[in-house]
């Protein structure tokens, strides 16, 4: 089968060296359009055992068209009769996007939409790449923050160590901690699912315990939408930690849904002046209604981050996941050529 990976507009590529080498072993033809993988850390020739071509040229030539995210295929009609694989979440008018699907009769796979189920978690791109976000998140609020993260003493006197909270600790969420912690900052979480409690207290952080949560064992792991009676008296919690932070990363999302809102204007405002949020969950909505996605914003003295992106900031490791995602996926449905039965459980969850 003819595979044609698509160099992105940013700085991830859907296919790595490593990568194309398992795709050779199964006697796949390996097609990447020039420079795809020039960002990450890859050149041409790093890839010699793939043809290159030109955009035009790689659909013309390809079956199966793959890229990291959606927005870089450009006009769905150039890809007429083709399948296409990728991560459609950035497309925010899904209706229109099933139009031009069936209108040029191409079939396309959203990876995005791959269920969290034990079959499907080596095929994972969120989990994947949100490890990575929350690592950066707080690399970036380091950065930002006119302050250093551990305590120090030193002969001109003491410094106290940075408060961080991190609201939703999902696999995002917990590598936030981690890092965190190993910054030396002093770090709470809150997540509406007692299974994160665990998780949270065995990386050192504390738990900021609110009852009444409601939870559903067929999310996949996902967070559910909580009641008004959950969400305020969480925000009354959360609240007095959010007043005390130095540092806050919001990662809360509800999977197919909005992100709830966490911290209000009002909260904002009452944060200490040069302190941080990080808003992850930007992409669809974001959990600080200040946030506007893709930009920082001072409020008051008070920065908001609105990035889901940041996973593409650490381009190499990005693609080697993203890239070893994709694979696992493809050796998954596609067996001696053929597509596996379209009943299939992931198969028909990813099918848009």
């Amino acid at each position: 089968m003819r595979f044609g990976f698509i160099r992105d507009n940013e700085a991830r590529v859907s296919i790595t060296p490593s990568t194309l080498e398992k795709f050779i072993k199964l006697d796949h033809e390996v097609n990447i359009e020039n420079q795809a993988g020039i960002l990450s850390g890859f050149s041409d020739s790093d890839y010699n055992k793939a043809k290159f071509f030109s955009k035009k040229d790689l659909i013309k030539n390809s079956d199966i068209i793959l890229s990291v995210n959606s927005s870089s295929y450009g006009k769905i009609n150039d890809y007429e009769g083709k399948i296409l694989i990728s991560n459609f979440s950035v497309d925010s008018d899904r209706k229109k996007l099933k139009t031009e699907i069936k209108k040029n009769k191409v079939t396309a796979y959203d990876l995005s939409m791959i269920p969290r189920t034990t079959i499907a978690q080596s095929m994972d791109i969120l989990s994947s790449m949100a490890g990575l976000s929350g690592y950066k998140s707080i690399i970036k609020a380091a950065e930002l923050l006119p302050k250093i993260f551990p305590m120090t003493i030193t002969a001109a006197g003491s410094i106290k160590p940075v408060k961080v909270v991190v609201l939703g600790a999902g696999v995002a969420g917990l590598q936030a901690i981690a890092t965190a912690k190993r910054l030396g900052a002093i770090v709470e979480a809150s997540d509406p699912r007692q299974a994160a409690k665990e998780e949270v207290l065995s990386l050192g952080a504390k738990f900021i315990e609110v009852e009444g949560a409601l939870e559903d064992k067929s999310a996949g792991g996902y967070a559910v939408k909580q009641s008004k009676e959950y969400l305020a008296k969480q925000k009354e919690e959360v609240s007095k930690r959010l007043m005390q932070a130095d540092v806050v990363i919001t990662t809360a999302q509800v999977f197919g849904s909005k992100s709830p809102i966490l911290i209000s204007k009002d909260i904002v405002e009452k944060m200490n002046y040069g302190s941080i949020i990080i808003d992850l969950a930007s992409s669809t909505g974001g959990n600080c209604e200040l946030t506007q996605d893709t930009k920082i914003i001072d409020h008051k003295g008070v920065k908001i981050v609105g990035n889901s992106y940041l996973a593409a900031e650490l381009s190499h490791d990005a693609s080697n996941l993203f890239s070893n995602n994709v694979f696992n996926f493809i050796n998954y449905i596609i067996n001696e050529n053929e597509f596996i039965n379209e009943e299939d459980e992931i198969l028909k969850s990813c099918k848009i």
